[in-house]
């Protein structure tokens, strides 16, 4: 006998809320999220071979491909800037049209909810470039419909297209390295406008007219350009061969190393968006459904907490503190005001000791033997935020947030934070692997056993043509 459908009640969708009153433990839901590997789509893992890109952003020049891991959002309308202003820590009185910054929005309790690049195309429209936690934020505060903005959001691609089409509203290329300068001027039919740095202006590439954006993400000297999408393979063939006629070795890079430049030029992607605690975040996490990043996303590593709110981060201690501008009222300011005169944690990158690390990696090839968490090359993230123990003696003094392998130092680093009396060239140590075996992630081996490495507490960033070349920033040791 075959069922009816006749009267049944459809499923509704659920919530973060009702998710979280479902599953008790905000840390285990997490920690055990099924969600798998965090994985930059669409691009091919390398093109010639990660070791080879990874030396190329240093020693000559690359093309970044970034059309396909972040959201975009378009803001646009008479109060597209006093509701972004309203949002972040980022004053708006000098941001100008053909301007950009780095964006960054934290909840009324001061905790960070994530970041985007923001870009501002007229007095009335803004264009924001990242990950999802924040395109979700301002999407939901546009909702409440108190000011007069239209949002049209694109979404990354799917992480597993399995073959499917992929489209977006814009492709993203960026030019980075130094021999740079000579593509431009190859591409551009002469020289470039000089361009001051997080400034936009237009240049040619070939017959295209295209907006550009004065970068450095690699450390070195670079440009970011957008378009249409239908134009993306048109233009990256354009900027092969303007290479080409400039002499340039020029190198595709692909997303395994893609995701390893940040670890040189101290960016930490993947803070815990601070939403999952807080009354005034309620109506927040009734928004946000079931198949959000908030509500799928894990955190994987050694360090395991009943409180959520201890793999929170605020502005300070990412380094963002030079951001916070309390000339203008904000979603936090109030609990930022009270933090800016108290110790905080600050970040910095960790050189994990190379015996230690390859004795992890050797346990691995002893047949019957108790093995290490993998660590894999270049990028051995395995959750959508990462929260390893780093610890002096038997107490916890830091975090380890984001890790990987630089071919150009020859060794693994992290990004992370520590205690404000942590110096550095201290060493500590960083526990690698989760504890009792591992969680439920698909991207745990079971079984395996914790490991400490020694690691080295560095400057950030690490490499020196960032820290030392930067436009006076977060990233430069001015500040």
């Amino acid at each position: 006998m075959q069922e009816s459908n006749r009267g049944k009640v459809k499923k509704m969708p659920k919530n973060l809320t009702q998710i979280l009153k479902e599953k008790g433990n905000t840390v285990e839901m997490l920690r055990n999220s099924r969600i798998g590997m965090y994985i930059y789509p669409v691009v091919a893992p390398e093109f010639s071979n990660w070791r080879t890109e990874q030396m190329a952003w240093r020693h000559s020049a690359v093309l970044f491909d970034q059309s396909h891991h972040m959201d975009e959002l378009i803001v646009e309308g008479p109060d597209a800037s006093k509701f972004l202003e309203s949002l972040a820590i980022n004053s708006f009185a000098n941001f100008g049209v053909d301007r950009a910054k780095h964006y960054v929005p934290v909840t009324p309790a001061g905790h960070v909810i994530g970041d985007m690049i923001i870009f501002r195309e007229r007095d009335d429209k803004f264009v924001l470039v990242g990950r999802a936690p924040t395109a979700n934020w301002l999407r939901y505060n546009a909702s409440l419909g108190k000011h007069d903005v239209k949002l049209t959001h694109d979404p990354r691609s799917p992480s597993r297209p399995d073959g499917k089409e992929v489209n977006r509203v814009h492709y993203r290329f960026q030019i980075q390295g130094p021999d740079a300068p000579k593509i431009f001027e190859k591409m551009n039919g002469g020289p470039i406008p000089d361009i001051k740095f997080f400034h936009v202006d237009w240049i040619n590439i070939g017959s295209k007219k295209v907006q550009a954006l004065r970068h450095g993400m690699a450390g070195a000297p670079g440009l970011e350009v957008w378009g249409p999408y239908a134009e993306k393979d048109e233009v990256r063939e354009i900027i092969v061969k303007a290479a080409k006629d400039a002499g340039v070795d020029l190198y595709l890079v692909g997303a395994r190393a893609y995701s390893t430049n940040t670890l040189e030029s101290g960016w930490i992607p993947s803070p815990l968006p601070g939403i999952y605690t807080g009354a005034e975040l309620q109506g927040y996490r009734d928004w946000l459904t079931e198949d959000s990043y908030e509500a799928t996303g894990s955190i994987g590593g050694s360090l395991v907490s009943e409180n959520i709110e201890d793999y929170y981060v605020n502005p300070y201690e990412l380094g963002y503190g030079i951001y916070v501008k309390f000339d203008h009222d904000f979603v936090g300011r109030e609990a930022l005001e009270k933090m800016k005169s108290q110790p905080q944690r600050k970040k910095v990158t960790f050189e994990w000791n190379a015996e230690d690390v390859m004795k992890v990696i050797a346990s691995n090839f002893v047949p019957g033997g108790e093995a290490y968490k993998w660590i894999d090359l270049p990028q051995p993230n395995y959750a959508s935020s990462s929260a390893d123990k780093i610890m002096h003696g038997d107490k916890v003094v830091g975090m380890s947030m984001f890790n990987g392998y630089s071919y150009n130092e020859r060794c693994m680093l992290s990004l992370g934070i520590v205690d404000a009396d942590v110096q550095e060239g201290d060493v500590l140590t960083l526990i690698w692997g989760e504890p009792n075996g591992g969680t439920g992630k698909t991207s745990i081996e079971k079984g395996h056993k914790q490991a400490e490495i020694r690691v080295r507490v560095s400057p950030t960033p690490y490499a020196a043509e960032a820290r030392e070349n930067y436009a006076e920033s977060w990233r430069t040791k001015k500040v």
